[in-house]
């Protein structure tokens, strides 16, 4: 089993008996199919639709187990108790700083099985704590089509679209309502989505993160995350599968690569570029 450890990641337990009900009207993950040991992906958006936090979650003996960036925990922890209320919630930090990954057998005990690289047929797992580096998990990340905040979107400028949630289990357009739904639900139902993750690949390294992506002189994205001649990127797909029909190259600074859609997401290229 090969694993890695990060760092830059921190804990919040929310539990109590109005804990489910309470986190069911903020994020946008649908909680009453969240399985046991299972790890999705979520987000607390603004009003207008863009993601303000970004977490994993997974059920806990005593209510739900929330992993974000370290540096936003306190932030999440305050934005949380703002809207607690009179709810019969608790919030609290774990003590644990860090997080491990594993992939691969066996499974690490008290772990929860992360849902996003399932349905790249990758069996990842998540639990707090550990020590160790960070090897290997970018590289598979950009595999899979796993994006992080950070390393591929800025936090209060992306739609859960962009990074793929309506896809990855992220999203629900059935449990009602949420912080910023009335948008998110209007992209999914006028299929207005037009910036979307996607892996890059080269024939040789990848310039830095960061590095615009262009074709036909338009900038259409910018490279995320870079593991070597792999990485991520969030780009215009209507641009991109123009450019590709019509047999124009696609570059990262002045590198050619090569853009795909994450075969997971059951999604393809659009080729007539939209005028917005």
């Amino acid at each position: 089993m090969a694993h890695a450890f990060l760092a830059t990641r921190g804990w919040l337990v929310v539990s109590g008996p109005d804990a489910s009900d309470f986190l069911q009207g903020l994020i946008t993950t649908d909680l009453d199919t969240l399985e046991p040991g299972a790890a999705a992906p979520g987000a607390l958006l603004t009003p207008q639709g863009k993601i303000m936090f970004f977490f994993m979650i997974s059920k806990s003996e005593t209510g739900f187990l929330i992993e974000t960036d370290a540096d936003a925990i306190d932030a999440l922890n305050k934005r949380l108790t703002m809207y607690k209320l009179r709810a019969k919630v608790e919030i609290a930090k774990r003590e644990e700083t860090g997080a491990t990954v594993a992939w691969g057998e066996p499974r690490p005990e008290g772990s929860a099985k992360d849902i996003r690289f399932a349905k790249a047929g990758i069996d990842l797992y998540r639990l707090p704590g550990g020590q160790g580096s960070a090897g290997g998990y970018d590289a598979l990340r950009a595999q899979a089509g796993v994006p992080e905040a950070g390393s591929d979107f800025a936090l209060q400028d992306a739609f859960p679209h962009d990074i793929l949630l309506d896809k990855s289990g992220g999203v629900s357009f059935k449990k009602g309502c949420y912080v910023g739904q009335e948008v998110v639900s209007r992209m999914q139902h006028r299929s207005t989505a037009r910036r979307r993750l996607v892996t890059v690949s080269a024939g040789a390294a990848l310039p830095e993160t960061g590095t615009e992506i262009r074709t036909g002189g338009k900038t259409i994205g910018a490279l995320g995350t870079v593991a070597g001649d792999q990485g991520l990127a969030i780009i215009r797909i209507d641009r991109a599968g123009a450019a590709m029909a019509a047999g124009v190259s696609i570059l990262a600074g002045e590198t050619p690569v090569t853009v795909a859609l994450p075969a997971w997401s059951g999604l393809e290229f659009i080729t007539a570029e939209s005028e917005d």
